[in-house]
């Protein structure tokens, strides 16, 4: 039988606050859940890819903190959250005045998971599955929360980022202290102590960076 997402989030979340974000409610899964035990193979058995939507990572949940401190950055201008996980960003970008927000990700669920976090913040902005790394974007503001995790993938991503940085728009990434930042490439606009789960992390606080590419 098909899972439905919708139903699905709804029975396994709770609508929370993240700690450094409290201003955005957001589903996500806690110890109280099933789903934050369950097995890759069990998440496969129910046809569901690794819900990372599920949780607020370090790194997006500093870049969502930077924004709604600094609304400069987004204000009135078009800004694309680039894989957007349960949304915070996007969502922060939105309350921060944003004209209008894409956020991107190719996970099937995160459509759903998405929306349902929008509705819960009494925001809208689009949404796009479509990979769109290498592609030209059509916006003023990059933003990316935690997206330096795994070595192949910064690997294609940050040739696009300098890129798009070279043609005039703002590029800007958190970033926990993950492997493959490519910190030569960025210069730091701030830094912030995250309360995360050591369940997820190797600490219960992060030292995560916002980062801007040159």
């Amino acid at each position: 039988m098909k899972t439905d997402p919708k139903n699905f989030i709804l029975a396994n979340t709770d609508l929370m606050r993240p700690p450094h974000v409290p201003e955005v409610l957001l589903h996500l899964a806690s110890e109280a859940h099933d789903l934050w035990l369950k097995t890759e193979d069990e998440l496969q058995e129910i046809g569901l890819p690794p819900p990372f939507w599920a949780f607020a990572w370090a790194g997006g949940q500093g870049l969502a903190r930077h924004v709604l401190d600094h609304p400069e950055l987004v204000a009135g201008k078009r800004v694309l959250d680039f894989a957007t996980g349960s949304g915070l960003v996007a969502i922060a970008a939105m309350k921060a005045g944003a004209a209008q927000v894409l956020a991107a990700d190719i996970d099937p669920w995160v459509e759903t998971a998405v929306s349902l976090n929008a509705d819960a913040n009494g925001v809208e902005f689009s949404f796009t599955r479509e990979n769109l790394i290498g592609r030209k974007v059509d916006a003023d503001v990059i933003l990316a929360g935690d997206v330096f995790y795994d070595r192949d993938f910064a690997a294609t991503l940050v040739p696009w980022f300098k890129r798009l940085a070279a043609e005039g728009r703002h590029v800007i990434a958190g970033d926990p202290g993950r492997a493959y930042c490519p910190k030569d490439s960025l210069f730091a606009l701030a830094t912030y102590e995250v309360p995360v789960t050591r369940a997820l992390e190797d600490s219960e606080v992060k030292r995560t960076t916002v980062w801007r590419f040159a």
